[in-house]
């Protein structure tokens, strides 16, 4: 960069930012996702599980994890020179779900992320996206040991609009959650698409 400006005499790129949320139930993958697609190291705010939280931090199905997270995890990816996004992963657990309206604010859209071994634990963040005309994906995060569905059967258990978009995913594999990222972009630019038009008719 000279004077401000790029080496080919272009000025520099002032990027789009965006905000958004990644949502979903205790322990189906949102740290990861977040840390997979990073480009900063992440922020992240987990502590360990504690005895004292055992009634109320169902591990069924997880029974390997043994930290949570406590107020929100915090990334950035470029998708291009002009297109930023800001990732916010959401505490899982009922007893932070205060957090999430000051998470959601001015946010373009969400990730619901499912696990299909707990799926009934992603119902409230579906409810939460739909509820409040916050576009959203369900990605499915295909753990080893579950059992595989097509996106349609998924579609149907958790009772979803048809336009909303459900994507198979791996939250450890950048690329992956890179499409999973660019779907939600899309689907929200489609729905203020649809909004403005439902206007002007």
């Amino acid at each position: 960069m000279i004077f401000g400006r790029s080496e080919r005499g272009k000025p520099p790129v002032e990027p789009v930012t965006l905000k958004i949320l990644v949502a979903g139930g205790f322990g189906v993958g949102k740290t990861t996702l977040v840390g997979a697609v990073s480009e900063i190291k992440p922020l992240r705010t987990e502590e360990l599980l504690t005895e004292a939280g055992r009634p109320v931090d169902d591990t069924s199905g997880v029974e390997g994890k043994h930290t949570t997270t406590v107020a929100m995890d915090f990334g950035r990816i470029t998708l291009r020179e002009d297109l930023v996004l800001y990732l916010f992963g959401t505490p899982g657990q009922d007893r932070f779900w205060f957090l999430w309206d000051e998470l959601a604010t001015g946010s373009l859209g969400a990730v619901v992320l499912a696990d299909t071994r707990r799926l009934e634990d992603c119902f409230a963040a579906v409810d939460y996206f739909e509820r409040r005309s916050i576009p959203f994906v369900v990605g499915v995060n295909c753990f080893e040991d579950a059992a595989r569905y097509p996106a349609d059967t998924v579609r149907q258990a958790l009772d979803l609009d048809p336009e909303v978009p459900v994507v198979l995913c791996d939250a450890r594999d950048r690329e992956s959650v890179k499409e999973v990222l660019i779907g939600v972009v899309q689907h929200a630019m489609a729905s203020a698409s649809d909004r403005r038009q439902a206007l002007t008719t």
